[in-house]
């Protein structure tokens, strides 16, 4: 992305959302990891704006990962994807289709993080904060650790049960 001499500094979140507390004197872990990042988009060969993007995760869909671009505006727009395909995007190229991503530097911005995404409504070519993204999504394995997300989904005992009440 080319250098945008113009743009706030997005080395710290502009909101987070604060999960989980205390309750009888014992950590409750969070359910659900929230923050709010600003990301770079490409508008233009040599145009770049900027887009609020809140990066969502919840223990009740441990496998995936929710960012909604435009917060506050009535465009806002939800892309759900994997946890792992996150994961291997801060190392290098993953994804295939819609969603693809890779590690990069900036010379403006540091290490940053691409997310090319392609829709049937458009396509468009954002670039966030490689550290912030990475630091979010370690908050994530520690409320669910890699590998365990599937101990929270029912098990076919409790899929055929529930199909049997209905």
């Amino acid at each position: 992305m080319p250098c945008d001499p113009l743009s706030v500094p997005s080395d710290h979140p502009l909101a987070a959302t604060p999960t989980g507390g205390e309750r009888s004197g014992t950590a409750v872990p969070p359910s659900v990891v929230e923050e709010v990042l600003v990301l770079r988009i490409a508008l233009d060969q040599d145009l770049v704006g900027e887009v609020r993007t809140r990066f969502r995760y919840a223990v009740s869909a441990p496998h995936e990962v929710r960012l909604t671009f435009h917060l506050g505006r009535p465009d806002e727009a939800d892309w759900v994807f994997s946890r792992d395909l996150l994961r291997d995007g801060l190392q290098s190229l993953s994804g295939q289709g819609d969603i693809k991503l890779w590690p990069a530097h900036c010379p403006c911005h540091g290490a940053t993080l691409h997310l090319a995404l392609e829709s049937p409504h458009g396509s468009a070519l954002l670039e966030a904060s490689r550290p912030q993204v990475e630091a979010w999504l370690e908050r994530t394995y520690a409320v669910v650790p890699d590998g365990s997300a599937a101990e929270l989904l029912p098990s076919d005992e409790e899929l055929a049960e529930l199909l049997a009440d209905g």
